[in-house]
């Protein structure tokens, strides 16, 4: 049975230079997600509905994603653009601050806008990505660099599109139901609606823009001031991407923060153990509990 929902909102936003789709349930304070790679809205298919009785929830296309324009130039997705993107669906939507959530690429946009736009945001969740100081530390090991194989990849020219449009785009399905541990997780349909939101016209290069500029040092340069926002860190245990390890001394950075470890969890831990996570949010808002089955 689809979780997909009729009355999900479809609409578009104009921000910084460039129109961004949304799905959007429910009223009251804005929650506004965003996705990491290589997903788009689609990877909240299970929180949009569990939160919309307590706000505006709001998944985004970002730049480059799925129906959102697809801006050529590489420069485009640097993280100051990110950043502003982030800042004009706010206040386009007519919000003065958000629960921020983000997961991967949308979890890096998440903690870059929380230390640049720190009142904006009431509290920050964050899924399965280390903050930005702990993830640069973490590439000066051996076992991280191991691990980050694929953004060094990504900086060459026209192989990345190449091989993840390979054999009717195998990549996205090896990359989420092979890292994935329940390989139950991510039905044949679920594969069919992210290669189709790949193979939108311009989405490939515009995706692996992202990892493009991710050395870019004249972008978003912080000092890492510690954060005065209450923050929760979700952490499939099983990410063979990004280590456990880098949430380690996360409070460096935080003076409010719980983190949640979740076993036999991958990378996509929002879309394998949606119960989990849906869970530690409501307890981490204060939310009226739901059971949930160990």
């Amino acid at each position: 049975m689809s979780v997909l929902q009729d009355n999900w909102q479809h609409d578009y936003i104009h921000t910084n230079g460039v129109k961004l789709h949304y799905v959007t349930q429910g009223e009251g304070p804005l929650m506004l997600m965003l996705h990491g790679f290589p997903e788009f809205w689609y990877s909240w298919r299970y929180q949009i509905p569990e939160f919309a009785p307590y706000f505006q929830v709001v998944a985004v296309d970002l730049r480059g994603y799925n129906h959102s324009d697809k801006p050529k130039e590489k420069s485009a997705y640097v993280i100051d653009e990110l950043i502003k993107d982030v800042e004009g669906i706010i206040k386009g939507l007519g919000y003065e601050n958000c629960i921020l959530v983000g997961h991967d690429w949308g979890g890096a946009i998440a903690w870059n806008f929380a230390h640049t736009h720190p009142e904006m945001v009431e509290k920050l969740i964050v899924l399965n990505i280390p903050h930005p100081a702990k993830f640069r530390q973490g590439l000066n090991t051996l076992r991280q660099l191991l691990r980050s194989w694929y953004i060094f990849f990504f900086q060459l020219p026209f192989l990345p599109e190449l091989y993840i449009k390979a054999a009717d785009y195998k990549m996205i399905e090896k990359v989420f139901k092979g890292m994935a541990i329940d390989k139950t997780a991510f039905t044949p349909e679920d594969i069919s609606i992210f290669k189709q939101a790949a193979a939108q016209p311009g989405a490939l290069t515009a995706m692996v823009n992202y990892y493009r500029n991710i050395f870019n040092t004249k972008s978003s340069n912080h000092n890492w001031q510690k954060l005065d926002i209450p923050t929760l860190m979700i952490w499939g245990e099983n990410d063979i991407a990004l280590g456990k390890e880098l949430t380690y001394g996360t409070q460096s950075y935080v003076n409010e923060i719980q983190i949640q470890y979740i076993p036999n969890c991958s990378h996509w831990v929002q879309q394998e153990k949606p119960d989990f996570v849906n869970q530690y949010i409501r307890e981490f808002l204060e939310l009226p509990a739901k059971n949930m089955e160990i």
